[in-house]
C-alpha cells in the first residue's frame, strides 16, 4: 500500500505552512465569487474562476471535460496524469462542490467573526467552510506533492455545482469517475478535525395537496383547503421521525393558495428526511403513505425522492482510513479520528458502489449553512499537508 518512496508528511506540512498565506488568499478569492446553487450566471463565473485558479497553480490539465448541468451548475473534471510507473500507478479522484446554500448578495452583509475564546483567529464568509476551503486545499495539496519530486498517482479533480441541492445533474458523473479511479477523497469540511466515514442517507420529498377552491366568505363550506390538509400532514409526518434511530424529518418549504379570500385548492411542501439505514428508509416510506387527513376531499400525493443512500465505512474504505492515519501520525498528530454525521455528501454515492472513499478531508471550522460559518486559518497548512501526504502514498492503488 505504501511501496513507493514518499517524502515525510511532516515535510509537506512544513512547506504548506510556508505558503499558508497564499492558500488562504486563494480561499478568499473563491469566497468572494458568490455561487448560490440557484444562480446559474454566478455558478458559471465561479466555475470559470475555479478552473483558472487550478490552472494557475498546476498548469493546464492533461484531460478536461465540462458536463452541462442544465438547470444546475456545470460539472468540471480536470485530470493531471501521474508520474508513477507501471500498470498500477494509481488514480485518485478529488471531489468538491463549488455551489453554496447562500443567496447571491449575502456576501455584502456578512460580518467577520471575532476570535475564539482561546484567541484563535477565525475567517468567515458564505461557503468558506462548506466547502471552498477544501477546494483550495485540494489544489495546493497536489501542487506541493508535485513540487516534492515524489512519484504521484494520476489525479482527477471533479468540481460540481449542485451538491447542495442533491447533485441532481452531477451524480452520474461522480459515479462514473469514481469507478475509473482507485480511491476517492471528498474535500468536504471535517467534523472538528475528524474525517467522516459514515453519513445519513437523505430524502428530498415533495408533498402535494389538491383540494377544492371556493370563496372564503360566500361559500367556505364548498371548499376543501389544501393548506389545512397539508398542515395536518406535516404535523403527522414530524411524528414519524425517530431521533433515537437516527431518523429526522424536517419540512423546510411550504407554499399554497392563490389569494387570501380563496379556500386553497393546492399546496406543496418540501420535506428533508435523514436516515441511517435502509430499514428506516422503508419504514418512513410506509408510514408517510399511511397518513390520513381529516377532509377526504383533499388528495395527498408524495414524491418519494430518496436522494442519497446511507454511507458507512465499507471494507474497501477501511485501508484508506488506515493510510490517512499513518500520514497524520507522520505529521506529528496524536491521532486522526473518524466520525458519523447527519449530513450527506457526494461520498454517499461512492460508498454505495462499494468503492474506497474518505470524506471530510477539507476545512476545520464550524457553522455550515449558518451565518456564523467560519474556518480556523491556522489549520489550513495541516489539512493541506494531510491530503498531500495521502497523495504521495497512493502511487499504487489500494485495491485490485
Amino acid at each position: 500500500m505504501t511501496a513507493s518512496p514518499a517524502p515525510a508528511a511532516a515535510a509537506l506540512t512544513t512547506r504548506a505552512q510556508e505558503v499558508s498565506s497564499r492558500i488562504v488568499d486563494d480561499i478568499l478569492t473563491l469566497v468572494r465569487q458568490e455561487t448560490s446553487s440557484y444562480d446559474l450566471p454566478g455558478l458559471a463565473a465561479g466555475l470559470d474562476l475555479l478552473r483558472e485558479l487550478t490552472v494557475q497553480r498546476l498548469g493546464q490539465p492533461d484531460h478536461e471535460h465540462r458536463y452541462p448541468g442544465g438547470e444546475c451548475g456545470d460539472t468540471l473534471t480536470l485530470t493531471y496524469v501521474g508520474t508513477g510507473t507501471g500498470p498500477g500507478a494509481g488514480h485518485v479522484l478529488l471531489v468538491g462542490h463549488y455551489d453554496t446554500v447562500w443567496p447571491t448578495g449575502t456576501l455584502a452583509g456578512w460580518e467577520q467573526p471575532g476570535a475564539s475564546e482561546d484567541g484563535r483567529e477565525k475567517l468567515g464568509g458564505p461557503g468558506i467552510f462548506d466547502m471552498k476551503t477544501g477546494l483550495a486545499q485540494g489544489i495546493w495539496a497536489l501542487k506541493l506533492a508535485r513540487e516534492s519530486g515524489a512519484p504521484l498517482p494520476t489525479v482527477t479533480f471533479l468540481f460540481n455545482g449542485d451538491e447542495e441541492i442533491g447533485s441532481l445533474s452531477s451524480r452520474p458523473v461522480i459515479e462514473e469517475a469514481a469507478q475509473k479511479a482507485d480511491v476517492t477523497l471528498v474535500l468536504e469540511p471535517t467534523a472538528h478535525g475528524a474525517v467522516k466515514t459514515a453519513r445519513k442517507g437523505t430524502g428530498i420529498f415533495q408533498v402535494t395537496a389538491t383540494g377544492v377552491e371556493a370563496h372564503a366568505g360566500l361559500a367556505p363550506q364548498d371548499g376543501a383547503s389544501a393548506i389545512t390538509a397539508l398542515s395536518e400532514f406535516v404535523v403527522a409526518a414530524a411524528k414519524v421521525a425517530a431521533p433515537d434511530r437516527g431518523t429526522t424529518i424536517n419540512t423546510g418549504l411550504f407554499r399554497g393558495g392563490s389569494a387570501i379570500n380563496v379556500v386553497a385548492g393546492q399546496a406543496t411542501a418540501g420535506v428533508d428526511i435523514r436516515v441511517s439505514s435502509e430499514a428506516e428508509q422503508a419504514r418512513v416510506d410506509e408510514e408517510l403513505d399511511a397518513i390520513k387527513v381529516s377532509d377526504p376531499r383533499v388528495r395527498i400525493e408524495i414524491d418519494h425522492a430518496w436522494n442519497r443512500p446511507p454511507m458507512t465505512l465499507n471494507a474497501a474504505s477501511a485501508p484508506l482510513l488506515a493510510l490517512a492515519r499513518e500520514v497524520a501520525l507522520d505529521q506529528g498528530r496524536d491521532s486522526l479520528p473518524d466520525t458519523a454525521v447527519g449530513g450527506a455528501s457526494d461520498a454517499n454515492f461512492v460508498a454505495a458502489l462499494g468503492l474506497p472513499v474518505l470524506c471530510g478531508m477539507g476545512a476545520v471550522g464550524d457553522g455550515a449553512h449558518a451565518q456564523g460559518e467560519f474556518i480556523y486559518p491556522d489549520t489550513v497548512a495541516a489539512q493541506t499537508g494531510l491530503v498531500a501526504g495521502v497523495l504521495v502514498r497512493l502511487t499504487r492503488p489500494l485495491r485490485g
